[in-house]
């Protein structure tokens, strides 16, 4: 079996729109993480609100360092992404193909970007778990990728993997919902400029308004999940170094949920809530913008190094 070009170009369009929405929204990203991260110990709190973390970093004249670990993230965000939507568009064209629809249902889109966010997020996780540990570093002392993978045990890389892998409901809610949006909107509507592609293209407010939509959705259900990945992948603080044996072993889930319960109660669950949907709903809806404002390009592209390449053997060939 070859190359699937069209779940290449999907893949290919979604992993740059990743790149470049995360890139524009980074600072944004750490301020959120670093917010997540902590909990309220004794009744205190660092960080009253979102805004209290942009002010830490400027105050201190670190203003740079709400990109520290943007390298990795962007690194993980293009390779997850690429993963991801090969996977997506590849088993959707399996699924068509083996059963004989024409269309995809609701409970058979959510099983396939489910199974797809299973594969990006093990394939991933290392990246994810030392992205976050670099976010979540006091500002200025974030250390290099391979410093935050090698600290550690190779097990204390995947911290997280299992509520990763549960957080793939949160893709497959917010794919399934534009994909369905998206068919609705350009219902009966063919492509008759060129038939040779299937790629279909939204206007950049469609698919920015749909991403959006979408990503709230997904964001809402999943919260509780996200804010308690955040804390068990959080960096260790380097103050009071007598203690991180202790922190060690209480970043497992059922000691994150308790600590959460335990100090700031059910809404605790939920503290970031504004600032996540705010990032991941923007995040979300710049990626879809620029991947369907690409990806008609992306296919035209690919065909062409395709046909370089094929013609390029014909020649080796006669020669």
């Amino acid at each position: 079996m070859g190359v699937d070009l069209e779940s290449l170009s999907e893949a290919t369009s979604g992993a740059i729109g990743s790149l470049l929405s995360t890139t524009i929204l980074y600072p944004l990203d750490t301020c959120k993480t670093k917010y997540q991260a902590e909990v309220r110990a004794h009744g205190q709190r660092k960080y009253r609100n979102l805004s209290d973390v942009l002010w830490e970093a400027l105050s201190n004249g670190q203003f740079l360092s709400l990109y520290q670990g943007l390298g990795t993230k962007n690194l993980q965000s293009f390779i997850s992404q690429f993963v991801y939507f090969y996977g997506y568009s590849y088993f959707k064209r399996l699924y068509l193909e083996k059963s004989g629809f024409k269309k995809i249902g609701t409970s058979a889109n959510l099983v396939i970007a489910a199974a797809a966010g299973a594969c990006t997020a093990i394939v991933t996780q290392p990246l994810d778990t030392a992205s976050s540990r670099m976010q979540t570093s006091a500002f200025g002392k974030s250390k290099g990728l391979w410093q935050t993978l090698t600290e550690g045990t190779w097990s204390d890389a995947f911290d997280g993997l299992g509520i990763s892998l549960l957080l793939t409901s949160n893709p497959a809610i917010q794919y399934t919902v534009f994909d369905q949006l998206k068919q609705r909107l350009i219902k009966g509507k063919e492509n008759t400029a060129d038939k040779g592609s299937s790629v279909e293209a939204l206007s950049a407010l469609s698919a920015f308004v749909l991403g959006a939509i979408s990503k709230s959705a997904a964001t809402v259900i999943t919260y509780p999940a996200i804010r308690c990945k955040v804390m068990i992948q959080a960096a260790d603080s380097d103050e009071d170094e007598s203690k991180k044996g202790e922190r060690k072993s209480s970043k497992t889930l059922p000691a994150v949920v308790h600590a959460i319960w335990r100090r700031e109660g059910l809404l605790g669950f939920f503290k970031g809530l504004q600032a996540q949907i705010l990032k991941t709903v923007l995040s979300s809806a710049l990626l879809l913008m620029i991947k369907e404002k690409i990806s008609r390009s992306t296919w035209v592209l690919i065909l062409a190094i395709r046909r370089y390449l094929l013609l390029s053997r014909g020649r080796l060939k006669s020669a």
